[in-house]
């Protein structure tokens, strides 16, 4: 177990934590949520001990050993790939090199004999004779093949090297385990091995995650950083945004006896936790929220900005056709006789490696860049309206953000820009923020703001999510889930695909797969795999998406 205890910690007159106390119990993975800038990471660093707080203590039970995923990626360039993971059980990888060096002696004492076998019995008994294994294996769950395991580090790519952390952290079954950000640069096969590993995981976990698709999976509590309190709720992530919306829509509605408020939240629980239940994953999960009561039930004081895309007229039938569409950028042939018809209805989601020619097609259906041969067309009764994923040069003019704004609203009415802004957590002096110093999460705002006033019925977003905290990235799920017209988009959220798009087009390096399908049942599929892996045949890419 590890406890915080009054904690508290700031940087100048910025209050990160303050009076923090919280217990994180065996058998349980905590999701930590909260705003870009909240405190997310730091508060893993405090609980690691890596940074210390101002007030207060972290305590963990006697005897227990911490681990925590490392984020240097040449602190182990020395090592080979396997002895980089075994490294992450300290007192084992110490007692193996120890025992090591006696061995090597050229003139072995007695004493060295002894000192050799009390070292055999522990490592024996820390399970040093299975480490090379296990640590194989779950390099091999990870998808890092035994052809790399033997190699230094230092000759690795970095997206090996983010797996080899994380199996070094995972490594030798820690009592406490700290990760921060660890889907990152994983496949979704590795995704689910690592899934699988923490269900069955019987001791601690903490994690920082923007993968809700994880948090859903992982967590059975949810531990909320808001103002600098830190709140603890039962449930995965979605039960969290569910329960703290319900409530919050309860406490405004005055009119309500206890008593059908009460009858109200049971019913969501029974409804969810029947939903849940059949995951394996979701077991000790749902003991825990069907012992939960209404005043267990509490609204979240984030605030959720408002998404809502609404096109000012039908799109029609003839939505887009693309015609042998052909670019070069440096040499490189980036999209080869491309050709793609939309049509009504169609929520596109475009996946595989290549995100590079994902962006280059995308920029030329939305007119700024020009393609060498080929042609589109879009129908008449389409409009457009582009998310692009490099966007800086949007925001380029010393312009407020009222004022950027206004040029793409019909209405210019300062209280109505101002209104729309709020809706998009732009609230007072924040609306009047210069343009050029915008953070990234900030810019997306605004480009979504932007996108809801043109009211197009053609969407292209070229990954949308990549700077949005949870609660930006859910709002506009809903958004897009509610929307009416025609969607094509890039996205590495898992939750954000399967739950948006019906149609699959995967861009390998051999060709391209088109499917009218949900993501997971493209995933999945035998037929599809069998094809993703021929069209994947030779190539540096993983088949793996």
């Amino acid at each position: 177990m590890i406890t915080a205890s009054n904690i508290g910690l700031a940087y100048g007159t910025q209050v990160l934590f303050k009076e923090v106390n919280l217990k994180f119990t065996p058998g349980n993975c905590y999701g930590i949520i909260g705003a870009n800038g909240a405190g997310k990471s730091t508060f893993l660093k405090i609980l690691s001990g890596e940074i210390e707080s101002d007030t207060g203590e972290v305590i963990i039970s006697s005897g227990e050993r911490m681990a925590v995923l490392r984020q240097d990626h040449f602190a182990f360039n020395d090592y080979s790939v396997l002895e980089t993971v075994i490294m992450g059980y300290e007192q084992l990888y110490s007692i193996m090199k120890e025992r090591d060096l006696i061995y090597a002696k050229e003139d072995f004492t007695e004493k060295d004999g002894l000192r050799a076998a009390e070292l055999e019995g522990d490592f024996a008994d820390m399970g040093g004779w299975e480490s090379e294994a296990q640590a194989a294996q779950m390099l091999d769950g990870l998808g890092i093949p035994t052809e790399l395991q033997g190699k230094k580090m230092r000759d690795v790519e970095d997206n090996i090297k983010v797996r080899v952390l994380l199996a070094q952290a995972l490594f030798g079954n820690p009592d406490i385990l700290l990760l921060d950000e660890p889907t990152n640069h994983l496949d979704l096969e590795s995704i689910h091995w690592l899934e699988e590993f923490l269900a069955n995981f019987d001791n601690t976990v903490i994690v920082v995650s923007h993968d809700r698709h994880f948090l859903n999976t992982v967590c059975t509590h949810i531990a909320d950083i808001d103002f600098g309190k830190i709140q603890l709720f039962v449930g995965n992530y979605d039960f969290w945004y569910l329960s703290s919306q319900l409530a919050a829509k309860q406490m405004k509605d005055d009119k309500k006896r206890r008593e059908e408020k009460i009858s109200e939240l049971k019913e969501f629980i029974l409804r969810f936790s029947s939903n849940v239940a059949k995951a394996k994953q979701a077991t000790s999960r749902k003991k825990l929220i069907d012992k939960l009561t209404i005043d267990d039930i509490r609204p979240s004081l984030r605030r959720f900005p408002y998404i809502a895309f609404k096109p000012l007229r039908e799109p029609g039938k003839n939505i887009l056709e693309v015609k042998d569409l052909t670019k070069v950028m440096e040499g490189v042939t980036v999209l080869d006789k491309y050709n793609l018809v939309l049509n009504n209805g169609d929520k596109v989601a475009f996946v595989g490696p290549d995100h590079y020619a994902k962006t280059v097609l995308f920029d030329i259906l939305a007119g700024s860049v020009a393609p060498d041969s080929g042609t589109y067309s879009w129908g008449v009764t389409t409009s457009l309206s582009y998310f692009p994923k490099n966007n800086s040069h949007l925001f380029t003019e010393h312009l407020a953000i009222t004022d950027w704004l206004r040029e793409f609203s019909e209405e210019k009415d300062d209280t109505y820009i101002r209104s729309f802004l709020g809706r998009m957590l732009f609230s007072g002096d924040e609306a009047l923020k210069d343009c050029t110093v915008l953070s990234g999460g900030e810019k997306v705002r605004c480009l979504l703001s932007r996108m809801m006033l043109e009211q197009a019925n053609c969407l292209i977003f070229d990954e949308p999510t990549s700077h949005l905290d949870l609660e930006a990235i859910s709002a506009l799920n809903d958004g897009l889930i509610d929307f009416t017209g025609i969607l094509l988009f890039n996205s590495h959220d898992h939750q954000f695909v399967e739950t948006i798009a019906n149609r699959i087009i995967e861009f390998t390096p051999n060709g391209v797969i088109d499917r009218m399908m949900k993501f997971e049942e493209y995933y999945s599929d035998p037929t599809i795999r069998n094809l993703r892996n021929e069209l994947y045949a030779g190539s540096p890419h993983s088949v793996a998406l």
